[in-house]
């Protein structure tokens, strides 16, 4: 199934860019730049049934584990990184962050907004933390980490002086909805950023 916030960051990818997309997943970013964004792009995911699956479609991708750090990658060595839906699993995501900025001339993120109200009504009321179709692992077995909000990220980005070119959030239809739009923080479900130094 196609994701949603995918389709919504592609009006931030240039024709033609170089993409570096840490923990790729499946590829289906590259893929979808490749035909829609004719952009070159390499992959770096460290699930090993990840690696197969983007090596089957014809996707370039390096198995490495990001909380190792990127010096791998030149300065500016890319037109922009990008990192979907990851950065809330990583143990520093502040530096991974850093060094995104570092080799790319832009960056997109993506994540959950963990401010969202039904998991603050659901903590509140459950004393337990929230199982659901939004966030489906129970806390032990969760690959987040990090809880992030929108407002989290926002004053990360003014500390770090980083540059917010855009944003969009999504709400509870996946959709951007006037809730969400007037009270990312509270109603926002997704958050993507584009961001610069």
């Amino acid at each position: 199934m196609r994701r949603v916030d995918l389709a919504l960051i592609m009006p931030w990818i240039a024709h033609g860019a170089r993409v570096l997309d840490l923990g790729c997943g499946d590829g289906d970013l590259l893929g979808m730049l490749r035909l829609q964004r004719d952009a070159e792009g390499l992959g770096v995911d460290i699930d090993h049934e990840h690696i197969l699956n983007c090596v089957a479609a014809g996707i370039p991708v390096i198995e490495q584990d990001l909380n190792e750090g990127l010096g791998n990658f030149g300065s500016g060595s890319f037109d922009l990184v990008v990192m979907t839906n990851a950065l809330q699993t990583l143990r520093y995501p502040h530096h991974v962050l850093d060094e995104m900025l570092r080799i790319g001339r832009e960056v997109i993120v993506t994540f959950p907004n963990f401010g969202h109200w039904s998991c603050r009504l659901h903590l509140a009321l459950q004393g337990r933390m929230p199982v659901s179709k939004f966030m489906p692992y129970t806390w032990y077995d969760t690959p987040n980490i990090h809880f992030c909000t929108v407002r989290d990220f926002d004053i990360l980005c003014a500390e770090r002086n980083i540059r917010v070119l855009d944003r969009l959030v999504l709400g509870a239809d996946h959709t951007r909805n006037a809730l969400a739009s007037r009270w990312p923080n509270l109603f926002g479900t997704t958050a993507a950023y584009h961001i610069a130094r």
